[in-house]
Order: structure tokens, then sequence, then C-alpha cells
């Protein structure tokens, strides 16, 4: 008699939603809502630009991934099997940055404060490279798609939770006490790591070791990549189509409280309603994918949102009212929705099918360069022109990926990539 193919139950489920809100949590607590913090307490705008520094983490994760496939878990730690040890590692240094986070003082420790800030990036990015591996490992291949269902639920659900969530709640109970609740929340995903299973999966490992390992992993599809016609050009595009995004983001946090919002308002525009905008925005620009192609839905979606960012300067003439700021928000998600269906599809398309996993995940890695980079002097930029000027300089910031897309598109069509001979062109 055939054994049927394993199908998770609502246990397996459940721990998956959970490692999901273990992944969403720390995001926002080392982005949007340390911002939030920074400039409550008056720090200077270039302190709190560098802020999107903390998270190169998160662009860069694929260099050290293949170590937790090759180094066994530190200690004790080893029994819990190499998946389950390493994500509990993780787990435990995490709790321990929020905490830190939760008891620094941004006027007497921001040093100290940054650095929190950092290691938490670090390992949170250190913690989805295990969860991602544990998923894949441990739901069949007809399966990971309500695999992902459940973790972007409780991603998104973590989300909503230290972004807007631990905003609206400093109102009242002050910064220091919002942060140590969410100390408390992130002891979901050493509880989750405790009661899943470890894999049954067995690595293999080539000859060569390490080193081996980093040249399958990393250098093959990064040399098969830059083998193809216009990939200089096609990489430039991806690292400047969200620049523009990038600098006006960081500097949201601040110029919301410039303009005298409260954080109840702040957190509820930033809340549901972008949540709601978000979701909408991609399901719209999927279903413009399908219609007309993905490289006129990039063009259409990526001019669209230059003339979302617009709204920034917009909001600076009407200062104090609510429904212009929430207005403001949820236009924004929507666009950067409605623009990350055909910018996740054109990413999708480029990669060969040979290296499908290790493409994607270098190119996504790119995308966020520049957030992660040039959006730190984005603090310095704002506090030298003033808000306005920025903003509007940010939405002139996004036309050189727009013309560097025009000539992608003119030269070298989008077709899914098929390799045809030792360049691949």
């Amino acid at each position: 008699m055939e054994d049927k193919p394993r199908r998770p139950g609502w246990r397996l489920l459940g721990l998956i939603t959970a490692l999901g809100f273990a992944s969403g949590l720390p995001l926002a607590l080392s982005g949007f809502t340390l911002r939030m913090w920074l400039a409550s307490a008056h720090i200077g705008l270039g302190i709190i630009g560098l802020t999107a520094n903390l998270g190169i983490a998160y662009a860069l994760k694929f260099l050290w991934a293949p170590l937790f496939d090759e180094v066994a878990p530190p200690l004790h730690f080893a029994r819990l099997g190499r998946r389950r040890g390493w994500l509990m590692v993780a787990q435990i240094l995490l709790i321990g940055a929020i905490g830190a986070l939760a008891l620094c003082d941004p006027l007497r420790d921001i040093g100290l404060m940054l650095a929190a800030g950092g290691v938490l990036a670090f390992v949170s990015a250190s913690q989805d490279i295990l969860i991602d591996a544990w998923r894949i490992e441990s739901f069949p291949a007809d399966q990971q798609g309500k695999a992902l269902a459940g973790y972007v639920w409780g991603y998104r659900a973590a989300l909503l939770i230290s972004g807007a969530g631990v905003i609206a709640l400093s109102a009242r109970t002050g910064w220091h006490v919002a942060f140590g609740l969410m100390v408390v929340l992130a002891c979901v995903g050493p509880i989750a790591t405790m009661l899943a299973g470890e894999p049954q999966v067995s690595i293999q490992h080539p000859n060569g070791g390490f080193a081996a390992r980093l040249r399958d992993a990393v250098m093959l599809p990064l040399g098969e990549f830059f083998s193809r016609r216009g990939a200089v050009l096609i990489l430039a595009f991806i690292v400047l189509f969200r620049l523009a995004e990038a600098m006006a983001g960081v500097m949201l946090a601040p110029y919301y409280t410039h303009l005298g919002f409260n954080r109840v308002a702040i957190a509820l525009a930033n809340g549901p309603f972008s949540l709601a905008a978000t979701l909408a925005g991609v399901a719209l620009g999927g279903a413009l994918v399908s219609r007309i192609g993905v490289g006129r839905a990039l063009l259409a979606t990526g001019f669209f949102q230059t003339v979302s960012l617009l709204m920034y300067p917009l909001l600076g003439l009407y200062p104090h009212l609510p429904h212009i700021l929430i207005a403001t928000s949820m236009l924004e998600s929507f666009a950067e929705g409605f623009s990350d269906a055909a910018f996740l599809s054109y990413l999708s398309i480029l990669c060969n099918r040979e290296y499908t996993a290790t493409q994607y995940a270098l190119l996504s890695s790119l995308a966020a360069v520049a957030l992660r980079t040039v959006g730190g002097l984005s603090g310095y930029l704002a506090a030298a022109m003033g808000y306005v000027p920025f903003f509007v300089m940010t939405s002139f910031a996004a036309l050189p990926a727009m013309l560097v897309l025009i000539v992608i598109l003119r030269r070298y069509p989008l077709v899914p990539f098929k390799p045809s001979g030792p360049a691949g062109a």
C-alpha cells in the first residue's frame, strides 16, 4: 500500500503562523517605530535618518545564510537540531536586543540605542533565514502555499502590533513600557520553536566544504546573471527603483511629528487603513500585470508611485488634519503595493530556473540597498532643505529608475528567462 503524501495539520499551520508573528515583530522596532521614538525625543534628523542603515542586514543576509547549513548550533542548543537549535539562539538574542532598546533613553544613550537596533536587525534577519528554511523543509511542496499564507498572516499581525500598536500604546504608557511589552510578545518565537518538530532533512555538503558551498550558492548564480546582455543596466534599475520611496519613507516619522500629529493619529493612519490599502494595491497590481504584461505594468505602477509621493509635500499644507494624514498614508500604501506586484513579478522572470531561489534572494536583497544605504542620508538632506522641498525632491528621485526602465524595455524585451547557451542570452 502506497504512502499518501503528508499533509500539514492545524498544529503545523499554527506553528508557522506563530513563527511568522515572531518574524514580523522586530522589523518596525528597528525601523519606523524606533524613528517615532527618536522624533518624539527631538533627536536630530541626521541621526534619525541613519537608522535606515541599521537594517543593512536584511539586504545582506544571503551572505551568512550558508553558515546555518554548515555549522552546528553551539552548546546544548545542538540537541534541538540544526534548524531549531540556531532558531532558539537567534530568538534569545532577539529578546535581549528588544529588552536593551526598552531600557535605553534616546537623550542619554543614543549610541547604545542605535547599537541595540543594529543587533536587533541582524538577529531578526538571521531568524528570517532560519524560519524560511524550517518552513520549506517542514511542509510538502504542494502545501507551501498554505504555509506561506499562515506565515504572512502572522507576520502582518505582528507588524501591525509593533508598528501602529506600540506607537498608540506609547501615548498612554510611555515608550519604555510599550517596548517592554514587545519583549513579552517576542516569547511567542521560542515557544513555537520548542513545540515545533525538527525537519527530517539530510543536508548534503559538496566536496570542498564551506568554500564549495559558497561558490555553488552565490558565485555560480551571480556569474550566470552577469553573463547576460544588459545585466548591469538591469541591476541599476533594481537598485534605483526604490530610491525615492526609501528616502521619503525614512523621514515620515519626524515629518508627522513636526506637523503636529499626535501618536494616536499616526498609529491610526499607518495601521489598519494602510494595511487594507496595501493589500488592495497588491491585488490590483497583480491583475494589471496579467492584463498588460510586466513591462508596461512596471511603467504604469512606477509612475503612479512617483506621483503619489507628491502627497507628502501637500500634507505639509494641511497640518493638524487627521483625515488628510489618513488619505496620504492610504494612497502611498496603495501605490507601494500596486508597484510591488509588478516589481516582484519582474524579479521573478529574471531568474534562471537552475538558480531560482538564490538569484531571487540576491535580486530582492539588491532592491533593499537604496533604503539601507542612501536612505540613511535623508535626515541630513531634510535638515538642509526643509521638509516640503525634500519631499518634492524625492518625487524626482524616482525618475532615473523610470528612464532606465524605458531603455531596458526597448533593448531587452521582458520574457521569462530561459537559458540558451553559456551566456544565457
